[in-house]
């Protein structure tokens, strides 16, 4: 059961009693979260934990998914590649067929409520149906567009401008848009499965289950296979270090509904990891929650060595739990890492492996760092700060041309 005043020993009480008066303001409007998938990845993890809250509070709030075949979801995961920046080929027909499965999707899906909340580019186009409405929609992009495909944006500009506002998680995301833009960070919920406190029994239990030796140091990545978390490079920086350094890696993560090149990436990191038996590749079922927490608080030094990076919430759960992270500085990482303060943030394999060996090798620096992440994500990054500013969101609709709100 989903209750907000278990987060008074966390935030403090002040914070749960303002959550609660905001959402008074919203009673009697209804609203509707729609994405792509219910299972794997950072939206749906954050919906999961975000909408029973809302509902414990007493807003009126749903959430639903768009379906669509695997073309469809192929098509989508090139338009996310191509909104990072990846060279992809898209055609008339895949951009055809995007707009006839967003349109198929309206008739099964709850458009009339109050407040529609689009989540990324896989339902975007269901914006093409709100003149049958009178109600407000806003887009939701979870992806960093700083070096999106020009001929993708193009398709897709068009559309966003139809919404009343756009949120996006960090300044470099924003684009030139006719409406108002947001920037809103995501956060991790501290009391779910995955960022909760555990006892040693349990972290001991999962290290023996997948036979991770608990006395040598472990340096671990928890990322989707995703050519963008860059698995293959996380590898040859662990055999760098490995020269130096006594390690294990361990290289943990599953895939998510809506991609559909999952698959084809654990393959090509199996082979690159050939027959170390130091390096543990673990495929996990989306609801792997507690091995991955596990996991975290068992590492010596967490790394997020991503290419492109929308926000990268992988980061926040391993500073929660004081741990020392190796992250690459894209996207949302240096929103939430501070360089040699709360974390370090690297730009190339080499510079990945050095900072590697010089925490492996400096456990006070390294725990330093940790305890400085901790407080930086409980600072910042929690789920109640992203209710308050979603519920200020949502109450600011109706305030189209106001700069100074008064509720």
């Amino acid at each position: 059961m989903f209750n907000l005043d278990d987060y008074i020993s966390i935030v403090g009480e002040n914070e749960i009693s303002e959550l609660r008066l905001i959402s008074e303001k919203l009673r009697g409007k209804s609203i509707v979260n729609i994405n792509s998938t219910s299972i794997g990845g950072g939206v749906a993890e954050i919906l999961n934990r975000m909408v029973p809250l809302l509902k414990d509070m007493g807003v009126n709030v749903r959430w639903e998914c768009i379906k669509g075949g695997e073309k469809f979801f192929i098509i989508t995961k090139k338009f996310h590649n191509a909104l990072h920046g990846k060279k992809e080929q898209l055609s008339k027909e895949d951009f055809e067929l995007y707009l006839d499965t967003v349109r198929d999707n309206v008739l099964s899906l709850s458009l009339d409520a109050d407040i529609l909340f689009i989540h990324d580019p896989q339902p975007a186009a269901l914006v093409l149906e709100r003149n049958k409405y009178k109600n407000r929609w806003i887009w939701r992009c979870h992806i960093d567009l700083s070096q999106r495909d020009e001929n993708l944006w193009n398709f897709l500009k068009p559309m966003i401008e139809q919404y009343d506002a756009s949120v996006f998680s960090a300044p470099s995301f924003t684009q030139g848009l006719l409406h108002r833009q947001m920037l809103i960070p995501p956060s991790i919920d501290p009391l779910s499965d995955k960022n909760k406190e555990l006892p040693r029994q349990t972290i001991d239990e999962v290290l023996s289950r997948f036979k991770i030796d608990a006395e040598r140091p472990i340096v671990t990545q928890i990322s989707r296979f995703d050519y963008l978390k860059d698995p293959v490079g996380v590898i040859e920086a662990y055999k760098l270090v490995k020269q130096y350094v006594n390690c294990q890696l361990v290289l943990a993560g599953g895939s998510a509904d809506d991609d559909p090149e999952g698959v084809k990436v654990l393959a090509e990191v199996r082979q690159k990891a050939g027959e170390d038996p130091d390096i543990h590749i673990l495929c996990l079922p989306p609801t792997s929650h507690i091995e991955i927490n596990a996991l975290q608080r068992a590492s010596t030094v967490i790394l997020q060595k991503s290419l492109k990076e929308g926000f990268g919430l992988t980061v926040s759960e391993a500073l929660w739990k004081g741990k020392p992270v190796i992250a690459s500085s894209v996207g949302g990482i240096p929103l939430q890492i501070t360089h040699k303060y709360s974390g370090i943030l690297t730009h190339s394999i080499e510079g990945t492996a050095h900072w590697l060996k010089q925490l492996l090798q400096n456990p006070e620096y390294a725990k330093k760092l940790g305890d400085n992440g901790r407080e930086q994500v409980r600072n910042n990054f929690l789920l109640t700060r992203h209710l308050r500013e979603y519920m200020l969101l949502f109450l600011s609709l109706d305030h189209p041309n106001e700069t100074l709100i008064y509720f």
